[in-house]
């Protein structure tokens, strides 16, 4: 009997290696578990985590189970109130021009395709509750074609490379039936220091300086060409009744609805947001690009560089931080931190005050942030990067201690949430993470689902977005999208099929592990009482 202990003991403890996975440990590591790492449960903000990857939306809680999925969704999923899923997927002409509201059970429920000549639909949307109208719309990104002649015609500094068809960001909004009843497009609010002919021209006297409420046609060393800003997030805010858009360049922007807004006339009302009425109300990021700050230099011996009053490089989902949280109606956005000059490259969650003026005083609506100015941060020695400006009106940041620790060079998102703690999105790596105001780390999540819908036990060495996942979000228990709803799971998504290319069997290493450990115990210990009974005969 001695003996089929020792065996027992050995086995359980071979099985319990396998599944080792909860010790987390901040340093460069060439692969690692999938799906939960850490939890600190008295300091999160206890909910339930929306994301999608590899083509299906999962809803998991804090322990990483799987409590509901949507199949074949997967580009950038949010909930509604209603309980539905918004997304956007592949129209009859396979672009990503559709979007549609799931219910509960994957069923269809509303969808609409932007089959417009000329318009793209690409990367956000959000609903909103228009209280001119009374009604739920939908605002969306569009690319909206622009012709060569259309562009010089405009201003545009003439090259031969040029290559049509020319695209700028347009936001379009729609009511529930598809009807386009509003829509702003940035070329209406460009303006040019080039051609004096032409009625953008600054004027005498005038600079592009004097006009930061435009756009520069003619920024240097970027012609206009197809996707052009490459918006690639839009937030709403009701009570302001204004837009704020975001260009992965390194810019967001603010624009009027409410004034530009005619409801039941959707030619005035584009007609409005066409005007001076719908130039931009406040923009932040990088002043150079409107003739009111630095731009990016590279210092002595091609060693240094510095990004001057550049702010933010390759951003992300802009946003105004909801009413009744903290740091409610400033904006939240994802700084990667591309086109920085950064030493090492590194993503920050960026908090920005925009009514702040250069005495840190809130006066209660937009500052120019060139107005605001600057203070000099250095960093520390041991991260060898040199010293950076960094606005007035950014009144948080956070950026992981080590440089080598949080970055993601493309999508990514956050979240502020009702305890003043923040979700963070790192879309690159598949890396969901909750953290304090003062930057502790309280949960850690790695994706474990492939672009390809593999599901993965353990990460190994791979490519950037192997296991992406663009955004993800945070939604209580009292949230009305789960009201009603059955919430309660045991199972990890690596414990599932959904999603799955090959039989689970083959793909789950952990669970195929435990099985061959427990056929080769059932084994030994078929052999050791058959060994016992024969020395007893």
């Amino acid at each position: 009997m001695k003996i089929i202990k020792k065996i027992f003991i050995y086995f359980i403890l071979i099985f319990l290696s396998f599944g080792k996975l909860s010790i987390v440990e901040a340093y460069e590591s060439l692969q690692g578990p999938t799906e939960l790492l850490f939890w600190d449960k008295g300091e999160t903000y206890d909910g339930y985590t929306l994301f999608a990857a590899g083509g299906d939306t999962y809803l998991i809680d804090m322990a990483g189970n799987m409590v509901h999925s949507w199949e074949g969704t997967g580009r950038n999923p949010r909930l509604l109130d209603n309980g539905n899923l918004l997304d956007s997927g592949k129209d009859k002409n396979e672009k990503f021009n559709l979007f549609f509201e799931l219910n509960w059970d994957n069923k269809i429920v509303w969808e609409y395709a932007e089959e417009r000549e000329g318009y793209t639909a690409h990367h956000d949307w959000v609903r909103i509750f228009n209280k001119k109208l009374n009604a739920y719309t939908t605002l969306y990104i569009a690319n909206k074609d622009l012709s060569l002649s259309e562009c010089i015609e405009a201003g545009c500094i003439w090259n031969d490379k040029y290559e049509e068809p020319l695209q700028m960001d347009a936001i379009v909004e729609i009511d529930m039936d598809g009807n386009v009843v509003w829509e702003w497009w940035f070329f209406d609010h460009v303006i040019q220091d080039f051609n004096p002919q032409k009625k953008n021209y600054v004027g005498a006297g005038k600079e592009i300086a004097d006009y930061p409420e435009k756009l520069n046609l003619n920024l240097p060393g970027r012609l206009v060409k197809r996707d052009w800003l490459h918006s690639n997030s839009i937030d709403y805010n009701e009570d302001l009744d204004q837009v704020v858009i975001n260009s992965v360049h390194g810019e967001f922007y603010v624009i009027d609805h409410g004034n530009t807004f005619v409801p039941g006339d959707p030619k005035q009302s584009i007609l409005l947001a066409s005007s001076d009425w719908g130039d931009f109300l406040y923009r932040f990021g990088d002043p150079a690009r409107y003739g009111q700050g630095k731009s990016p230099i590279i210092r002595d011996f091609w060693i240094y560089s510095s990004s001057e009053h550049k702010q933010i490089g390759g951003s992300h989902d802009i946003q105004w931080i909801d009413k009744g949280l903290p740091g409610e109606e400033n904006f939240l956005v994802f700084n990667n931190g591309q086109y920085l000059f950064e030493r090492t490259n590194q993503s920050y969650i960026m908090e920005i005050n925009p009514f702040l003026d250069i005495h840190g005083n809130n006066l209660g609506k937009y500052i120019n942030p060139s107005y605001a100015g600057y203070k000099k941060i250095d960093a520390h020695k041991s991260t060898h990067k040199p010293w950076k400006f960094i606005s007035n009106q950014v009144v948080w940041t956070y950026g992981s201690k080590s440089n080598q620790g949080f970055f993601s060079h493309i999508g990514s998102g956050a979240q502020r949430l009702p305890n003043g703690n923040t979700l963070i999105c790192s879309a690159t790596e598949g890396h969901l993470f909750e953290i304090t105001l003062d930057g502790n780390l309280v949960w850690e999540y790695i994706n474990p689902v492939s672009k390809d819908g593999n599901i993965l036990k353990v990460m190994p060495d791979n490519l950037p977005m192997t296991n992406s996942v663009f955004r993800a979000y945070r939604y209580n228990k009292d949230h009305p999208a789960l009201k009603g709803k059955d919430l309660d799971s045991f199972r990890k998504i690596t414990d599932n099929l959904i999603g799955t290319k090959r039989h689970f069997f083959t793909r789950n290493k952990f669970i195929k592990s435990a099985i061959i450990i427990f056929l080769i115990f059932s084994v030994t210990l078929f052999f050791v009482l058959k060994f016992k009974r024969k020395r007893k005969l």
